[in-house]
């Protein structure tokens, strides 16, 4: 499947991603800056935070309720789409997701 993070200022990163894979490892080997992922995808950091553009939303869902309490640990904004990338799987259904990284705070 194929994801696309537009980064602030504009840039897109677009990578395929395998199917099954979670979004923030896709990130972290992609060098999508401003995805980190410390904890790596364990849910016990928020530094892959994104925003899910809206015409997605539906398809990716919304967050579990641990992802909730670390999503209100984000430094800077948290969003009504708001997700934590290592809780997003790929998958074929998702194929064309973007992705919004933001500003680093």
């Amino acid at each position: 499947m194929h994801v696309t993070w537009k980064l602030p200022g504009g840039a897109e990163i677009v990578a395929e991603v395998a199917d099954g894979l979670n979004l923030m490892e896709a990130a972290v080997a992609n060098n999508v800056p401003g995805v980190i992922g410390e904890c790596g995808g364990c849910l016990s950091c928020a530094t892959c935070h994104v925003f899910v553009t809206e015409d997605w939303l539906d398809r990716v869902g919304g967050p579990g309720e641990m992802e909730d309490v670390m999503l209100d640990m984000v430094a800077g904004e948290r969003r009504p789409n708001s997700r934590l990338s290592c809780q997003i799987t790929a998958a074929v259904a998702l194929d064309g997701l973007v992705l919004e990284v933001p500003e680093e705070s």
